[in-house]
């Protein structure tokens, strides 16, 4: 594939591993995953994820939403999906993982 127009995938994201990490604003989330703020919004808008805490005004996100998000523009940019399609794309991703988790629990041997 042609990195032609395309910006770097680069971006690092720390495992969401810890539940006790810390909530985070828009600005924190839109950089963590390269993109501006407004989109940040733009996608929260369609529900792609929600916040944990905070105010109307400062909503506060889990650390984890940046890599969603990162994921969500991937599919909108490199599939030419609009953002409900990109969103519903997410969900469906996160239904098989947590489909195929209960699978592979179900499967292990027991002691």
């Amino acid at each position: 594939m042609s990195a032609r127009g395309r910006r770097s995938d680069t971006v690092q994201f720390a495992p969401a591993e810890h539940a006790e990490e810390q909530p985070v604003e828009l600005a924190v989330i839109a950089r963590q995953a390269g993109v501006r703020v407004s989109l940040v919004r733009h996608y929260a808008s369609f529900g792609l994820f929600e916040p944990c805490s905070g105010t109307s005004d400062a909503p506060l996100f889990e650390p984890r939403c940046a890599g969603r998000l990162a994921k969500a523009e991937r599919l909108r940019r490199d599939l030419g999906l609009n953002y409900a399609g990109a969103v519903l794309v997410c969900e469906l991703l996160d239904r098989i993982r947590e489909l195929e988790d209960r699978t592979d629990r179900d499967l292990e041997p027991r002691a």
